[in-house]
């Protein structure tokens, strides 16, 4: 097994076909298919399996990224040390629902790694697809939240990926309002007062279950529905049609602008928000500062 033979692995994962690495990698398909073979035959496990459409990660697969990923970010630290040079670019990738705290703490990420050359994602998507990016090893956490209505169908599906739920802090139930809201004056509001708004809900595509939802209290009907894609698009929605979506409360004025608020909601329910990652695989150096981070912005 060689630190080459790593790199290749985890391009292809990325890539999702072997041409694609290939181009990438500015090596031939047939080279590439070869390491890789060579490297599966040594290690006596299947890494991908193969289909018309590209190549899929194995179980098995999954893991061995994790600690590929590992081997090769403590192989880069041991250039930067000894060598004085850069190790090369350093990757990170979170997925995460639209937590603003997800974002301050990928702000301190970058601030506290410092170097010069990195390549990180920080993806804001939909439920499903945050445990499918942990699971096939796209990110190397994901941050969702799990309530009494959903935790049992969500934990199931974490288990059967080998992913395990690590709570960060219990939320109330709040909405996001515009501050000039008719309700904004209130110190609480309940479901009738909000009757007549509409009601703003993050689109989970495909997997539009109830189950997937990021906002509780997703069961309930509601007159006036509205379904987005992206905060932005969300926060415009409030301000500009009195509207309201149900959240945690956890807002950042620098990153949403000081005319949208949290009012608490008159209604029994906890978040229990937290992050999933593989169940046998260890944080990096950068997945470890990544959570010190959240863990800081948790705490508030």
């Amino acid at each position: 097994m060689t630190l080459q033979q790593l790199k290749y692995v985890l391009t292809v994962a990325q890539e999702g076909t072997m041409s694609g690495a290939a181009r990438k990698l500015f090596i031939s398909q047939p080279s590439l298919t070869k390491a890789i073979k060579e490297l599966e035959k040594e290690m006596n496990i299947t890494i991908f399996d193969r289909t018309n459409k590209g190549v899929i990660i194995s179980k098995e697969g999954e893991i061995f990224l994790g600690y590929a990923r590992q081997v090769l970010e403590q192989a880069s630290l041991l250039e930067e040390k000894y060598k004085q040079q850069p190790g090369g670019k350093q990757q990170f990738c979170v997925s995460t629902q639209h937590y603003s705290f997800a974002v301050n703490a990928f702000v301190d990420l970058i601030k506290e790694y410092g170097n010069e050359q990195y390549d990180f994602s920080l993806r804001e998507t939909q439920t499903y697809e945050i445990i499918d990016d942990v699971a096939r090893m796209k990110s190397e956490l994901g941050i969702l939240y799990l309530n009494d209505f959903n935790k049992v169908a969500l934990k199931k599906i974490l288990k059967a990926n080998h992913l395990v739920f690590q709570e960060l802090f219990v939320a109330k139930p709040h909405i996001f309002i515009s501050s000039a809201h008719p309700l904004a004056h209130k110190k609480t509001v309940t479901m009738e007062e909000l009757e007549e708004y509409p009601y703003l809900s993050f689109e989970q595509g495909d997997h539009n279950s109830f189950y997937y939802s990021e906002e509780i209290f997703s069961t309930i009907e509601r007159p006036k529905n509205i379904r987005v894609r992206d905060r932005a698009t969300l926060f415009n929605l409030l301000i500009g049609l009195n509207g309201y979506t149900v959240c945690s409360g956890v807002i950042d004025e620098e990153l949403n602008g000081e005319n949208i608020i949290a009012v608490p909601l008159d209604h029994e329910g906890d978040m229990h928000i937290g992050i999933i990652k593989h169940d046998k695989v260890k944080f990096s150096r950068l997945g470890a500062i990544y959570m010190k981070a959240l863990e800081k912005y948790a705490g508030k």
